[in-house]
């Protein structure tokens, strides 16, 4: 089996020049942007707290916010499912698309049916999900992987999407420019909106207090996804869930500046239930179906150490001022959910077996935490979850090369004898690989990835503890 921890991705990933460029080009865009329009609000930081306020008090009652949202869609025409894992899920979808002799469904972007591999299990049962978002089309197009939260084709630029292009739509020859490449993709997808019977989206929020959905977008593909097709099915995550629509005014701010810059969002779409029967000439879906998913949300929920990972709003800014992202791309994450916020909610959602390698993807600098917009502190999450890798490492007895180092040192310093014995040893074994002014310029074996960038100390002819007994005897 293929080693896909992060150190083993990363390490290949940091070999393409290309991606990097890529990744630093955008990042540094998208910085730069968020960062002026967050600091035009004079009340930015009373907004992040505000932010912060309401994902806490959700939490402390998410069973209550639930069971009212259930109520409240269904009194709209809407129908709710409750999906505890992936696998659930996934049957509900596939059943519903199939109960409507659907051979296709359109999509709006959604990291959620990402999480639940959604697309593969739709083709083995022979329906063709089409991804409408445009960077959502160019991953599943190239047959790709998403790489960033936000702009999931980011390690991408527009000469190869020009190249992927061409070969898939057989439009002609095609130029790099924007334009042309939007123009292209919107001819591909216009067909697929108008005859599609169902669609599937994600949920940016949903509103207990009304029955509401909503999906904030950049490109319209989500308008067409929402009110063209008959059938809508909107997978959510249950921690999505606002109490009141008001709570709206707080997160329709904070979200748009912190994900792409922008003052508003340019497609904010809010729908309740199903349009109505006396007007069929309306926009909106004839049947529509909300599936809350659990899938180990609420494991996260019971960990107060950690409980905040669930009040992420997948806004993306800690993957765009992050320094291990920006050298390593979303690859490397093996996840759907890259950089910090990845880091923190993988693991969590996976289990530490498949995913224990992330919590130590980061420098703790705390970039992160300082502009997350509902003030997730990320950094000491990532110290809880280390904590928690290593204590289930320790229960299974996995012992790899760290642990039986560890354990080494362990036993030497453990005695005095051994102390002295293992400090005799090292001064004769330090001959050999020689010493110049103290250091140690190359040590042997697996050792030599320390000495590739640093000097090793090498030992005194004499340790402290030698020195103070001839000191005490007065030698």
């Amino acid at each position: 089996m293929p080693d896909t921890s992060f150190p083993t991705l990363a390490h290949a990933e940091l070999r393409n020049t290309q991606l990097r460029r890529n990744i630093r080009k955008a990042t540094t865009t998208i910085r730069a942007r968020t960062a002026r329009v967050t600091a035009e609000l004079p009340d930015w930081e009373a907004l992040r707290d505000a932010g912060s306020a309401i994902k806490a008090a959700v939490m402390r009652d998410l069973d209550t916010h639930l069971l009212k949202l259930e109520q409240t869609v269904t009194a709209a025409g809407g129908q709710v499912h409750w999906a505890r894992d992936a696998q659930e899920a996934r049957e509900i979808i596939i059943n519903l698309a199939r109960r409507h002799n659907a051979a296709r469904v359109i999509k709006i972007k959604s990291m959620t049916t990402d999480e639940i591999d959604l697309n593969p299990a739709m083709q083995a049962a022979g329906i063709d999900p089409i991804e409408t978002d445009l960077a959502d089309m160019i991953v599943q197009l190239a047959g790709d992987t998403p790489s960033h939260i936000l702009v999931p084709a980011i390690h991408r630029n527009r000469a190869e999407i020009q190249g992927l292009f061409e070969g898939k739509f057989g439009q002609g020859k095609l130029t790099d420019k924007p334009t042309d490449l939007t123009d292209a993709a919107r001819t591909y997808l216009r067909e697929k909106f108008l005859h599609t019977p169902v669609a599937i989206s994600g949920a940016n929020f949903a509103i207990a207090e009304t029955g509401s959905v909503g999906v904030v977008e950049s490109e319209g593909n989500g308008r067409m996804c929402l009110t063209l097709p008959r059938v809508l099915i909107s997978l959510m995550g249950i921690e999505k869930v606002l109490p009141k629509f008001s709570d709206l005014e707080v997160f329709l701010q904070l979200l748009p500046r912190s994900a792409t810059g922008e003052r508003m969002n340019p497609y904010t779409s809010l729908w309740s239930g199903t349009r109505a029967r006396a007007r069929e000439d309306g926009d909106g879906p004839e049947e529509f179906h909300l599936v809350l998913l659990d899938n180990g949300r609420t494991k996260i929920l019971a960990d107060a150490q950690a409980r905040e990972t669930l009040h992420c709003i997948r806004c993306s800014r800690c993957l765009n001022v992050c320094p291990v992202y920006e050298h390593t791309g979303g690859h490397a994450y093996n996840s759907m959910y890259q950089g910090p916020i990845g880091a923190i909610l993988t693991p969590q959602l996976r289990g530490f077996d498949e995913a224990g390698s992330l919590p130590f993807a980061s420098t703790l600098c705390g970039a992160c935490y300082e502009v997350c917009p509902v003030k997730i502190d990320i950094p000491r999450i990532l110290v809880h979850l280390r904590s928690e890798v290593t204590e289930a490492r320790r229960a299974n007895r996995r012992l790899d090369a760290e642990s039986l180092a560890m354990q080494a040192i362990l036993w030497v310093f453990g005695g005095e004898n051994r102390m002295d014995m293992a400090q005799h040893l090292g001064r004769l074994g330090q001959r050999v690989l020689g010493v110049e002014d103290g250091m140690i310029s190359r040590l042997p074996g697996p050792l030599s990835g320390w000495t590739d960038t640093r000097d090793f100390p090498a030992l005194p002819a004499q340790s402290f503890r030698a020195w103070w007994k001839n000191r005490a005897r007065g030698t």
